[in-house]
């Protein structure tokens, strides 16, 4: 109604030129007829004879007075005039332009609080105080707190710390544009660490570190990506002959030779789950949106397969059917083993699994309702061991307890860093505090019967479609899940049940 009112002002006190009805009537007839589709008069002539039906020729006969009767546009519309309605119209969208750009400027202040402030954070200080509580020869804050508080020991960090500070400049002490000492690599990591053990928001560590929200979450994503570049490799790795070989002995001194590790998967919620998103991902038991974590772990709660990020909404099986887990063994990359259960030979490993896997080869379940004595003794040791995984799952929680809280970043790539990096130090933990733990195994007992042989397989080719299926047949085998099941209830109830 404000545009309308100036209008109809405007127009009352500039002057237009308007045209009278009938030269209106007049002029129409010379308009171009594909612009305005204008169709002009169809004239009838009266027949009078056959001399009269050419209508080239005029009705009297006269071309003096056909040419008489045609009007000159330029007559009625002049250049004049299409400047003076030119001239309104631009003023006119002008004005308009000016009411929005006045009314998008106030929406905007009443936004915006004001002009960005700066925040003079005393970060030198901040530094300072940080090493002399945590990282000087006397700190205020002893081993155990350390320990505590950054969930691994002093040297571990430091450890992590100069190799991120190899990795990228980001972890390096370096000076602004004004020669000021920026954030040192200790309150990055030490910012990092922070948000990923007690999953607190990143705003809450400026007050203690004086490191803006920002740049916490900036140093956050750095640090888990280059945990995962530097430490990737070593830590994330796939079991070699070694491992394999220590995992065989650990799972036959338990009594069930030929165990790798017990397969469970974990969710982690997404409070940041776009809304388009959310039935997708969303958990059927757990009525929010969530990602999966899938992941093999061994008694000593080292993790040695992980796989994130598959939609809430899927089962455990689903989960398997996207997995890398037999990856290797369907490319004939796999560790070969050869243990002996109940007086027979078998060559595939397997896991330990709950009831909702499927009853191949590879994996291990327990007996629901059991009835015999064997049966529930081997229940019993099956459940026992499969709770390693459960255990590695609580154990990873505890620790980071980003994963024990909803995930609050938006980006699905963020979150996948985060999960891995924190899988990572776990392991880097376990190692380091691999001999405070003890030893696994019992040096009293016998020396197990499993044995491992490196991998055998050409580089370069790609494996043959034929032997893939092959391998994935054996995996999924059927018949040897349940001999196998059989024969273990067999070993374990002589191995335990006579005690």
């Amino acid at each position: 109604m404000r545009c309308c009112t100036k209008f109809h002002c405007y127009c009352n006190r500039r002057p237009m030129y308007t045209p009278a009805p009938e030269d209106l009537l007049s002029f129409g007839q010379f308009l171009p007829m594909h612009n305005y589709n204008f169709q002009p008069p169809q004239v009838q002539h009266p027949v009078q004879g056959h001399q009269n039906m050419d209508t080239n020729q005029p009705a009297d006969g006269s071309d003096d007075e056909a040419e008489a009767s045609i009007i000159d546009p330029s007559s009625l519309y002049t250049l004049d005039h299409y400047l003076v309605q030119m001239d309104m119209l631009d003023s006119f969208a002008k004005e308009i332009a000016i009411e929005v750009k006045e009314s998008l400027d106030a929406q905007g202040r009443s936004s915006r609080s004001g002009p960005r402030i700066y925040v003079n954070r005393p970060r030198e200080e901040a530094a300072e105080q940080l090493v002399r509580d945590y990282f000087c020869d006397d700190p205020t804050y002893k081993k155990k707190v350390f320990r505590r508080r950054f969930r691994m020991r002093r040297p571990l960090f430091e450890r992590i710390i100069h190799a991120l500070g190899e990795w990228s400049p980001e972890f390096t002490q370096r000076k602004d544009a004004l020669d000021r000492d920026g954030l040192s690599p200790l309150q990055k990591c030490t910012s990092a660490i922070r948000q990923l053990a007690y999953g607190t928001p990143a705003d809450a560590l400026d007050e203690y570190l004086k490191i803006a929200e920002c740049t916490s979450i900036k140093c956050l994503k750095l640090f888990v990506k280059g945990v995962i570049h530097i430490f990737g490799d070593e830590y994330m790795r796939k079991p070699n002959v070694n491992d394999v070989q220590r995992l065989l002995d650990i799972g036959e001194s338990r009594g069930f030779p030929g165990m790798l590790g017990s397969l469970d998967c974990m969710h982690w919620r997404w409070d940041k789950c776009p809304m388009e998103w959310k039935g997708q991902f969303t958990s059927g038991y757990k009525g929010v949106p969530t990602l999966i974590l899938e992941a093999v772990a061994s008694q000593d709660l080292w993790i040695w397969h992980a796989f994130f990020g598959v939609a809430g909404s899927n089962n455990d099986i689903n989960v398997l059917n996207q997995s890398t887990l037999f990856l290797e063994q369907l490319k004939g990359q796999a560790p070969r083993v050869n243990y002996n259960v109940n007086e027979k030979e078998y060559q595939l490993g397997y896991y330990l699994v709950d009831g909702i896997y499927p009853e191949w080869a590879a994996f291990v379940k327990s007996i629901p309702m059991a009835q015999t004595e064997k049966q529930r003794l081997f229940a019993k040791h099956q459940e026992g061991a499969r709770k390693d995984v459960e255990r590695a799952f609580g154990v990873l929680q505890a620790r980071w307890s980003i994963l024990l809280r909803p995930a609050r970043l938006y980006d699905r790539g963020d979150l996948h860093h985060i999960m891995l990096a924190c899988i990572i130090l776990h392991n880097m933990i376990v190692e380091d505090e691999k001999e405070e733990a003890g030893n696994m195994l019992d040096l009293n007992e016998e020396a197990g019967s499993s044995i491992v042989f490196p991998s055998v397989f050409t580089h370069g080719g790609m494996p043959i479609f034929a032997e893939v299926l092959q391998r994935d047949a054996r995996i999924r085998n059927r018949p040897m899940h349940k001999a196998l099941k059989n024969d273990l209830i067999e070993h374990i109830w002589r191995k335990f049940g006579r005690r």
